[in-house]
């Protein structure tokens, strides 16, 4: 895994997203009683086996894990894979066994993160193969679904793609209207040193002249928003590593590689997050 958000499994932050995260998914969904599930004896034991109807990159198994320890902790869950492999279809991640209405209980809230989350890590997967043999790295965004920002750059890295900052507080991202409240490019990076000093300032630049501007403020990265391509390649001349450089605004499949060319550090893709497509799951009891 391939950036230091891929550990965050063992920060207590992501822990207790990760817990708040099932909390309030199973609240919605189970209310006060799954009402179908009582239609089945309350000793019934079963086995399901939840299968993947098509290739995907696997990402999930904490969240699926702990959707089953808040609805029944008596439930065991086998694995066949882990974070980060390549499934392909009909194949089966998971066994689940035991109480037959909590496993139906446990069964739409589990594939709801499981299939989302893979869909995240499928993109960014597909995306990191279109640049394999660059040096870029591509990045992921806020553009997240709410509540699940840590889940789905965690998820992101599961497919081999970078996180950007995870908010607004870990890292500054200085764009048009902070530069134009603070009466300037150098005047915007200056306030963030003496405010925050520790932590990496990044400014949004829309031209040549704004680039050489952040670059004699010292920014530490510098975002070029809906650069050409000839301006890129003379970005990438002029910062000559005084900072790094990251191209940004309606990257595609198609304008990806040509820009990954052009020598920049980073590319920050919004779509990562926000045009996933959820993969087609299912469970059946054996």
């Amino acid at each position: 895994m391939p950036t230091p958000l891929t550990d965050v499994l063992n920060d207590h932050f992501l822990k207790a997203d990760l817990h708040n995260n099932v909390s309030a998914a199973l609240l919605e969904d189970v209310g006060d009683g799954d009402i179908t599930a009582r239609l089945i004896p309350a000793a019934e034991m079963a086995l399901a086996a939840i299968i993947t109807r098509e290739n995907a990159t696997i990402c999930g198994v904490d969240w699926v894990n702990e959707v089953a320890r808040q609805v029944d902790s008596t439930m065991v869950i086998d694995w066949m894979v882990a974070d980060g492999d390549q499934v392909h279809a009909n194949q089966v991640l998971f066994q689940a066994h035991g109480n037959a209405r909590s496993l139906l209980t446990f069964e739409r809230c589990a594939l709801n993160f499981l299939q989302c989350l893979s869909g995240t890590a499928s993109t960014a997967h597909y995306y990191a193969g279109l640049v394999a043999d660059t040096q870029v790295k591509l990045l992921d965004t806020r553009k997240t679904i709410p509540g699940l920002r840590k889940a789905q750059k965690y998820a992101v890295a599961c497919g081999q793609c970078y996180n950007h900052r995870i908010g607004l507080y870990d890292a500054f991202l200085i764009k048009e209207n902070h530069i134009a409240a603070c009466g300037g490019i150098s005047q915007a990076i200056a306030t963030a040193r003496k405010q925050e000093p520790t932590k990496p300032v990044e400014v949004e630049v829309e031209s040549l002249d704004e680039l050489q501007q952040a670059l004699e403020a010292g920014a530490d990265r510098i975002m070029l928003d809906n650069f050409t391509l000839a301006n890129m390649r003379k970005a990438v001349q002029l910062a000559s590593g005084r900072a790094e450089l990251e191209a940004s605004g309606g990257i595609t499949e198609q304008t990806l590689r040509p820009i990954a060319e052009t020598g920049v550090d980073y590319i920050s893709i919004g779509a990562l997050t926000k045009d996933c497509r959820a993969i087609d799951l299912s469970m059946r009891f054996i």
